[in-house]
């Protein structure tokens, strides 16, 4: 087994969005890449950074009997190209977003190439990667507390089968894009407080309760996904007959607290 780095365009080529769709990708198979072989994504531009990790399934595919992932491609030009030669099956098996992976970061830890090509990593540099490739996001989130002795809380062992594409740290970053970090419920931004520790700390809220959320359920950033600080956050997990309240709830209760 051999692992790799391999870089991509995310302007040509929406890479994450057929992962999300799909879980694997057909891949130009432009090396020799083996099956079992580990593959980590390099996604290039001004924030570069490795953010994929997926395994080798098959090599050797041809056009047509890949999936079409024209869809895809921002120019059609790029597709009709891309189905040249052969292919790979890449199939995800991770993803986060740790600025410990770009490509300054890698750099200083061993990376010697400009990423225009296939890289085989190994030893030092292949060490870094893989103890940076873990999801931060599991580190800010607040179990559910479900009234059940027998099930395991959400967050230290998943029970309830969800795509961990929509757990992941990708996910919580896009949810901070749209609605900044700073909690819903108390307005608490823990920068202002505390300065450059407390910049981007924030917990992630379910709307919807995990343990409610079916295995085809897709999550919407902007409407299912709500930061919170801690503090908030172990409240709107608190029953109150029987019942968690909602963010509008706790900020009313808040207000109706002070006053």
């Amino acid at each position: 087994m051999t692992n790799w780095i391999i870089s991509a365009d995310p302007m040509k080529y929406n890479f994450d969005k057929s992962f999300k769709d799909h879980s694997f990708i057909d891949w130009g198979q432009r090396f020799d890449f083996q099956i079992g072989d580990i593959i980590f994504i390099y996604t290039s531009g001004r924030d570069g950074m490795i953010q994929h990790k997926c395994i080798v399934q098959a090599i050797n595919l041809t056009y047509p009997n890949t999936r079409d992932d024209k869809e895809y491609y921002f120019d059609p030009n790029d597709y009709y190209e891309s189905i040249k030669g052969k292919f790979m099956r890449l199939i995800l098996q991770d993803q986060v977003d740790n600025i410990g992976l770009t490509y300054a970061n890698l750099k200083i830890n061993g990376l010697n190439s400009k990423l225009q090509g296939p890289v085989k990593i190994k030893g030092a540099l292949l060490n870094y990667i893989v103890s940076n490739f873990f999801d931060s996001y599991q580190t800010e989130t607040f179990p559910e507390l479900i009234n059940n002795k027998d099930t395991l809380f959400e967050g230290i062992k998943k029970q309830v089968l969800v795509n961990k594409y929509e757990r992941s740290s990708i996910a919580r970053k896009k949810c901070l894009d749209f609605h900044k970090p700073i909690c819903s419920v108390c307005d608490m931004n823990f920068a202002e407080i505390y300065g450059e520790i407390g910049r981007n700390f924030i917990h992630i809220h379910h709307r919807i309760p995990i343990h409610s959320i079916g295995i085809k359920y897709e999550i919407h950033y902007e409407k299912d996904l709500i930061p919170v600080c801690p503090n908030c956050h172990a409240m709107l997990h608190r029953k109150l007959n029987n019942r968690e309240p909602t963010i509008d709830e706790l900020r009313e209760m808040i207000k109706n607290h002070g006053s």
